[in-house]
């Protein structure tokens, strides 16, 4: 394919290839060029472009800066409070645009029984996880807004697929309905101000702490497992239908099944892989009804997200509807970012695997070999960094804890297990597929002695022992050796603690910062006093 058109994207190509451009221009008169010779964003834009004008959707363009009062006022539409702001010299408070929707739903206004189609290219301006501060990232999207019904979502739905479709050979659309979700969360007496909570872990697939926060927010046991139910309503479109219609409970998760059967047709000839996941919960308040997220194969982040956003466009143009979605051109950079794990092709999938490096990867690595998985070398009598046994299908990448979110974030591992507290403090975007229930923790409190629990739900607390504190230094060495010591010997919770403290206190009763006594029968003679 080639083009001679004049837009931004050509002016810039034509700054990076001046002497590729000369040398064509003697060949003719005008300038050609591939598609292929374009950055994989460049040539979405184009693709993108020639898809939504050909559909009948007119280009919306808005300026940088927005009035902050906009988002201000409509913060609980907002994926983050957080706003770039700066005076003008009106002494005008704008912002950087942190989105694009909003300002299309706030100037569109449709008419009665009017529908407008409008697609953008825009960049925004959001916080990162990541780097703890902002980021511009380049979007285009398409919205529909006014009249909008059947026709017109499965319109919009259909263009979504087509976008993936124009960007990468295979690619699959995930699919859920909030109205089934909050026709759940109605039927089961879920309290307005927990809702929010449990979506967000209904988006992590966290089904441990999804259940505690149900039975947190007040819910039965009963209801509690109804709400984790949901966590089974994921995978092939029919059959996961099928699934949900047969739970439904009210006309509200009634008519949402009816919306995503009614959409049953149009998917079936989208010809990619198309999958329902009722645990799909937009992250924008904003959307009220049918959502849906794509991915292309190599991308471990979704590329396009969108659904209805009824909600938010009544509040400017009443009695309207609006539907849309946003394609994040920054994921294609990912495409080309990290080369492929160089091995021999034996014709097995494998399945990668990020390990901690310490005591928690040798345990995890220690189970799965326990049940066939582990590989010819012993992983730990090697300087290698990546192991596998091609003929079970497994490899792993022995990492840092605190990268193994990464390797999973951006792909280049399938699966990883690390610590639930440097999972949170990574920001990764990633799901909570499990918790092993493995980890103990023991917290010092100082002259009110150990406080100790475990992913089982067993707790202990041990006091101090009575001693005659001679020097405080190396008290508390001593007890983290102590608890070493003992969860090596497989002592019981309580007990480890209690080792823990009579270490403690065993050290503090010598002048020096070692005490030459320690050893296990003086500390127990410390244990035993009264």
């Amino acid at each position: 394919m080639f083009l001679c058109i004049e837009t931004p994207e050509l002016c810039r190509y034509r700054e990076r290839n001046k002497g590729k451009e000369t040398r064509e221009r003697k060949r003719g008169s005008e300038m050609e060029f591939s598609l292929e010779h374009l950055q994989p964003k460049e040539r979405a834009s184009f693709a993108l472009r020639s898809l939504y004008e050909t559909a009948g959707c007119r280009k919306y363009h808005m300026g940088r800066f927005e009035e902050y009062s906009l988002y201000q006022e409509n913060r609980s539409f907002l994926s983050s409070e957080q706003v770039i702001t700066f005076t003008d010299l009106d002494g005008r408070l704008l912002a950087l645009k942190p989105d694009v929707t909003l300002s299309i739903a706030k100037t569109a206004q449709p008419a009665p029984g009017e529908t407008l189609r409008y697609y953008y290219h825009e960049n925004v301006y959001r916080p990162s996880a990541e780097s703890h501060t902002f980021k511009e990232i380049s979007q285009m999207g398409l919205e529909l807004l006014g009249a909008v019904g059947e026709a017109e979502v499965q319109q919009a739905v259909c263009l979504a697929a087509q976008s993936l479709a124009a960007l990468g050979a295979e690619w699959v659309l995930e699919v859920s309905h909030m109205g089934y979700l909050f026709g759940l969360f109605d039927a089961l007496g879920v309290p307005e101000a927990a809702r929010a909570q449990l979506l967000e872990k209904l988006r992590q697939k966290n089904a441990h702490e999804l259940r505690a926060a149900a039975l947190s927010a007040g819910l039965s046991e009963t209801a509690a497992d109804a709400l984790c139910g949901v966590l089974e309503l994921s995978g092939g479109y029919a059959a996961t239908l099928s699934k949900a219609a047969a739970l439904c409970r009210n006309p509200a998760m009634t008519a949402a099944v009816a919306e995503l059967t009614a959409l049953a047709p149009t998917l079936g000839q989208a010809g990619g892989s198309i999958r329902l996941d009722l645990t799909l919960a937009g992250e924008m308040e904003y959307y009220n009804g049918l959502v849906f997220q794509g991915y292309l194969k190599a991308l471990p982040r979704p590329l396009l997200k969108g659904g209805r956003y009824d909600l938010l466009l009544q509040k400017f143009t009443p009695g309207a509807g609006a539907i849309g979605f946003a394609v994040y051109l920054d994921e294609l950079d990912r495409l080309n970012a990290m080369p492929p794990v160089q091995h021999q092709d034996t014709g097995k999938v494998m399945l990668n695997v990020a390990l901690p490096k310490g005591r928690l990867g040798d345990k995890v690595y220690n189970l799965l070999a326990g049940i066939g998985y582990g590989c010819p070398e012993d992983y730990n009598a090697t300087r290698k960094l990546v192991v596998e046994n091609p003929a079970a299908g497994i490899r792993y990448f022995l990492v840092k804890p605190s990268d193994v979110a990464i390797y999973v974030e951006h792909g280049a591992a399938d699966i990883g297990i690390v610590g639930k507290d440097i999972l949170a403090e990574s920001g990764a975007d990633i799901y909570e597929l499990l918790d092993t229930g493995l980890g103990t923790v023991y917290i010092s409190l100082g002259a009110e002695g150990i406080y100790a629990a475990d992913r089982q739900g067993s707790t202990a607390w041990v006091p101090c022992a009575r001693c005659h504190v001679a020097n405080a230094t190396g008290g508390g060495d001593a007890v983290a050796a102590a608890l070493a010591a003992r969860m090596v010997l497989g002592d019981s919770l309580t007990d480890t603690a209690r080792w823990a403290v009579g270490a403690g206190a065993l050290a503090c009763e010598a002048e020096t910062t070692i005490n030459p006594a320690m050893c296990w029968d003086n500390i127990e003679t410390i244990l035993n006093r009264r």
